[in-house]
C-alpha cells in the first residue's frame, strides 16, 4: 500500500510522466497553430468609437484587408487550443504586417459584437465603405467594345438580398454598380457578409438622380434593359416599350440592367427611361402570388443569360475542356489555373463550417 501512495506521489509531482499527458498541442506537435495563438491577447474589448462599425465573417474581412479601402482599427480572432488555422491564420499575418492591433475576445462577447450574426470567429472593427458618385465611374464608350454591363439597382431595401446580388454580379462579370441613393440600403457589414465580401473589392457608385443617369447613358449610346415579372395584365407601364424574354435578348452594344425593388419593381419614372423591359418566363402556369422571382434569383439568371454571350465564355460543349484546361498545373505561375474566391471556394466552405 505504502508503494502505491508513493507512485501516486510522484506522478502528481511531475506532470509530463507517464501518469499525465500534456495538454499543449504545439508541445505534442499535433497541431499547428500554437505559436499564432500565444501572440493573442485576450481581451473583454473596450467599445469602439462609433465612427466604426464591426465587420465579420472570414471571408469579408480577407478581401476588406486585401483591399484596403477601409481604415481598420483591430482584428478579433476566436482561436480554441489547437490555435489559427487556415484563413484566420492569414488574416493574423496580414494584420500583423501592418500593424493592425489583434485580440482575442471570449466567445460570448464576440456573439454579443455581432448580435448573434454568424461571425465564424472573425471581426474587424472598420471604418464605413461608401459607395462613391457615378461621376467618378469613368466614361467608358461605346468604341471601347459593345460588351460592357453596368448592373443598376433602383430602392433595394433588403440588406441580404443586395448582398446576393453583388455576389452574382461580380461572380458573372459585372463591370460596375450603380444605385439609387434615396431608399436604398447602405453598405453595411450585413451586405458584405451575404456577397461572401464581394462588396469589399467591387466598383459601387450611386446617383441621386437615377432617370436622369439613364437618360445621359442612353444618349452616349448604350441601352438601358429594364426588368418586369411575367408579363400579364398586371404589368403596367408604357406600351411602347417593347418586353422580350432575357433568353432571347441578344447583347451587341454595352447595356445597363436596371433591377427594381423587391415588392413594387421598377418606379414609373425610372421603367420610362427604359428602351427594353426583359422578362424572365416560368416554366409552367403559375397560382396568383407566385407570379415572380425573388429579386436576387432574378438577378442571378438574368445576368448569367446576358453574360454568357459574353466573348470568351465557354460554349455548352467545350465547357468541360474549358474546365479542365484551368485545372491542370501550369509550368509558370503565371499560366492559367481555376479561379478562387474566398466566399465560394470549397476550402472556404469549410473554413464556413467550422468557424460557424
Amino acid at each position: 500500500m505504502a508503494l502505491l501512495w508513493a507512485l501516486r506521489g510522484a506522478t502528481r509531482r511531475f506532470p509530463g510522466g507517464p501518469g499525465r499527458r500534456s495538454s499543449h498541442p504545439a508541445a505534442r506537435g499535433e497541431r499547428p497553430g500554437g505559436e499564432e495563438l500565444s501572440r493573442l491577447l485576450l481581451d473583454d474589448l473596450a467599445p469602439a468609437p462609433r465612427s466604426l462599425e464591426l465587420l465579420f465573417g472570414l471571408s469579408p474581412c480577407l478581401l476588406a484587408l486585401r483591399a484596403a479601402r477601409r481604415r481598420v482599427a483591430r482584428l478579433l480572432l476566436q482561436a480554441g487550443r489547437a490555435g489559427l488555422q487556415g484563413g484566420r491564420a492569414e488574416l493574423l499575418r496580414a494584420a500583423e504586417a501592418r500593424d493592425i492591433p489583434v485580440l482575442r475576445p471570449r466567445r460570448q462577447k464576440l456573439d454579443a459584437l455581432c448580435r448573434h450574426q454568424v461571425h465564424q470567429g472573425v471581426c474587424m472593427e472598420v471604418s464605413p465603405l461608401r459607395p462613391r458618385p457615378w461621376t467618378e465611374a469613368g466614361e467608358a464608350r461605346p468604341g471601347d467594345g459593345p460588351q460592357q454591363l453596368w448592373l443598376v439597382l433602383e430602392r433595394l431595401q433588403d440588406p441580404r438580398n443586395l448582398g446576393a446580388v453583388l455576389r452574382s454580379a461580380h461572380f458573372l462579370g459585372v463591370d460596375k454598380v450603380v444605385t439609387s441613393r434615396r431608399n436604398s440600403c447602405p453598405l453595411t457589414p450585413v451586405v458584405s457578409k451575404a456577397s461572401a465580401g464581394a462588396m469589399e473589392v467591387m466598383d459601387i457608385f450611386f446617383t441621386d438622380d437615377l432617370g436622369g443617369f439613364l437618360q445621359a447613358k442612353a444618349r452616349q449610346g448604350w441601352l438601358v434593359a429594364g426588368t418586369v415579372g411575367c408579363p400579364g395584365p398586371e404589368i403596367s407601364g408604357p406600351s411602347e416599350i417593347p418586353i422580350t424574354s432575357c433568353l432571347e435578348f441578344l447583347w451587341d452594344q454595352p447595356t445597363l440592367l436596371v433591377l427594381g425593388n423587391e415588392g413594387s419593381g421598377l418606379s414609373p419614372e425610372v421603367q420610362a427611361s427604359c428602351q427594353l423591359l426583359l422578362t424572365i418566363l416560368p416554366g409552367r402556369q403559375l397560382p396568383p402570388g407566385l407570379e415572380s422571382l425573388n429579386v436576387s434569383v432574378a438577378a442571378g439568371i438574368l445576368l448569367h443569360s446576358i453574360c454568357s454571350q459574353r466573348k470568351g465564355f465557354p460554349e455548352v460543349g467545350k465547357r468541360g475542356q474549358h474546365l479542365q484546361d484551368l485545372r491542370e498545373p501550369s509550368a509558370t505561375a503565371e499560366g492559367p489555373r481555376l479561379p478562387q474566391h474566398p466566399g465560394l471556394s470549397s476550402g472556404s466552405e469549410r473554413e464556413r463550417q467550422d468557424g460557424g
